[in-house]
C-alpha cells in the first residue's frame, strides 16, 4: 500500500493504490497514463476519460463505478461484457478500501482536480434516487410501483426472449440433475410449485406478480386448472396473452394488467406469488399475506417464492440496484416471511432454500445475453446490456456466497376448525 504526501504529485493509479489495504488485484490503467496492478493480469481495467473519473469521485463504491462502466468510460478486459462474472468474483474477493486521513482525502481530491467534484449526468438507463421518486407517492403507493416495475420489466420484450429464453421466465428454475438445461430447470419449477399447492384439474389458480405467464400457462397446460395471472406490466401482460392464444389455452388461462391488489375475484384453491414479494416492501407483508389469505378457499394453500437475506434484518438492496435494476426493492430473512404468514392467519407447511439453484440460473441467462450480445445491444443499446451483464453476474455470485437465498414457503388457510386439507406428510 502507497502513501501520499502533501508534496506527492497524484496519478489516477496512485490514488486508487493508496486507497486499497491489498494492491491491485487486477490490471488498471487510465487516461493519464498511469497503471497499477500485476502486468500479465487476466482481468483489466481502464479508466478512459474524465468524465469516467468524476462519476468514480462523485459517488464512491458502486453506483460510481456502474456509471462509469455503463456509460462506456470504464472498459472491462479479460471477459465478456454479457458476463463479467469472473471480473466481480475477483474484484469482490480481493478489493478492500481503506478509509483516508481528512488531510489525505483533501490531497487527493486536490491532485485529482477540485472540477471532478462536478458530477456529470447520469446515464439513461439509471432510475431516479428514492427522495425524487416521491413525486409518483410514497414507496411502494400503487402510483410509484406501476413506475418501478414498468422501469424494469417494459424493457423490450425480444430483449427477454433473447436472454430468458424460451420459457420467458424470469425467476430460479430448478435443476434436477446436472445436465438439466434451463428450459427443462424452469418447467421443472413450475412443476415443483404446482406439486406444492396440490394442483388437480378443475381447481381454480391465482399467480400473482404473474410475469409473462409461466406459471398460469403451465397450471392449465398440465394440470387442467383454471388460472388467472395479474401483472403491473403492461407488456407483460400483451405478450402472455398472445402465448395463451398462441397455446390454445384461453379456456383455462387469463392474465391481466391488475395491481394484485385489485383483485376481486375470491375462492381460489391456490394462490402462488413467484417473484413479487422483493416488490412489496417488508412493511406491507401483513397487508400482503392478509389479501392472499382472503382470496384462497379454506383448505386452500399459498405457495410464495422469493429471494430472502441470510438473516432477517430488513435490507436495502444497494446503490446500483436500486438505481438500474430494481427500485424500491428490499431484501429480508425466511424467518420474517414466515412469520409474515403466520400472522395473517395462514399455516406454514414446508419452507424450502433453493439459492445454488438460482446462481446457475443466473448463469444460464448470463450465456444467453453473451450469446445475444450484438442483438441484445441493437434492442436496447449497449449501456442497457452492460447493466445486465454485470447485474446478473453480481447476482449470482451473492447467490453463491450464500449473501442472498430463495426460499420457497408453503401455508394454508385452515377451516375455522383448524382442518388444513393437507395430508399428513408432503407429497411432492
Amino acid at each position: 500500500m502507497s502513501s501520499l504526501t502533501q508534496s506527492d504529485p497524484v496519478t489516477i493509479a496512485e490514488a486508487i493504490e493508496s486507497l486499497l489495504k491489498d494492491g491491485v488485484p487486477v490490471r488498471f490503467t487510465a487516461y493519464d497514463g498511469s497503471s497499477a496492478g500485476p502486468v500479465d493480469a487476466a482481468i483489466g481495467l481502464h479508466l478512459k476519460n474524465e468524465r469516467g473519473l468524476s462519476y468514480i469521485m462523485t459517488a464512491p463504491g458502486d453506483l460510481g463505478m456502474a456509471r462509469a462502466y455503463v456509460s462506456g468510460d470504464l472498459e472491462l478486459s479479460g471477459c465478456h461484457p454479457g458476463n463479467p462474472h469472473p471480473a466481480m468474483s475477483l474484484l469482490m474477493s480481493h478489493l478492500r478500501f481503506r478509509r483516508p486521513s481528512l488531510s489525505e482525502g483533501l490531497r487527493l481530491v486536490r491532485g485529482l482536480g477540485i472540477s471532478k467534484l462536478v458530477p456529470p449526468p447520469v446515464p439513461v438507463q439509471e432510475h431516479l434516487p428514492r427522495w425524487r421518486r416521491a413525486v409518483e407517492g410514497l414507496r411502494h403507493s400503487r402510483p410509484r410501483d406501476a413506475d418501478v416495475i414498468s422501469h424494469h420489466y417494459d424493457v423490450s420484450n425480444r430483449f427477454y426472449e433473447l436472454v430468458l429464453g424460451p420459457s420467458m421466465t424470469y425467476t430460479c428454475a430448478l435443476y434436477e440433475s446436472p445436465s438439466a438445461t434451463l428450459e427443462e430447470a424452469q418447467a421443472a419449477k413450475y412443476e415443483l410449485v404446482a406439486r406444492k399447492l396440490g394442483l388437480e384439474p378443475g381447481q381454480r389458480l391465482l399467480d400473482v406478480g404473474c410475469g409473462w405467464g409461466g406459471m398460469v400457462r403451465h397450471a392449465a397446460r398440465e394440470h387442467g386448472v383454471r388460472a388467472l395471472g395479474v401483472t403491473l406490466s403492461l407488456e407483460q401482460a400483451q405478450w402472455a396473452k398472445e402465448a395463451i392464444d398462441r397455446e390454445g389455452l384461453s379456456d383455462l388461462a387469463e392474465v391481466r394488467h391488475l395491481d394484485y391488489r385489485d383483485v376481486q375475484d375470491g375462492d381460489f384453491d391456490a394462490v402462488s406469488s413467484i417473484g413479487l414479494t422483493e416488490h412489496i416492501g417488508v412493511r406491507n407483508y401483513p397487508a400482503y399475506f392478509g389479501f392472499l389469505r382472503d382470496r384462497l378457499r379454506p383448505g386452500g394453500r399459498l405457495l410464495n417464492h422469493c429471494i430472502t437475506r441470510s438473516h432477517n434484518r430488513p435490507t436495502d438492496t444497494g446503490a446500483f440496484i436500486d438505481r438500474y435494476v430494481f427500485p424500491d426493492g428490499e431484501l429480508t430473512g425466511s424467518g420474517t416471511i414466515v412469520s409474515a404468514a403466520q400472522d395473517a392467519g395462514l399455516e406454514v407447511q414446508h419452507t424450502e432454500n433453493i439459492r445454488r439453484h438460482y446462481a446457475r440460473t443466473l448463469a444460464g441467462w448470463s450465456d444467453n445475453l453473451v450469446e445475444h450480445w450484438d442483438e441484445c445491444v441493437a434492442e436496447v443499446g449497449e449501456g442497457t446490456a452492460r447493466v445486465w451483464g454485470i447485474y446478473m453476474a453480481g447476482s449470482r455470485l451473492a447467490f453463491e456466497r450464500d449473501e442472498i437465498e430463495l426460499h420457497h414457503v408453503l401455508a394454508t388457510r385452515n377451516s375455522e376448525m383448524g382442518d388444513p386439507s393437507y395430508p399428513m406428510r408432503h407429497e411432492f
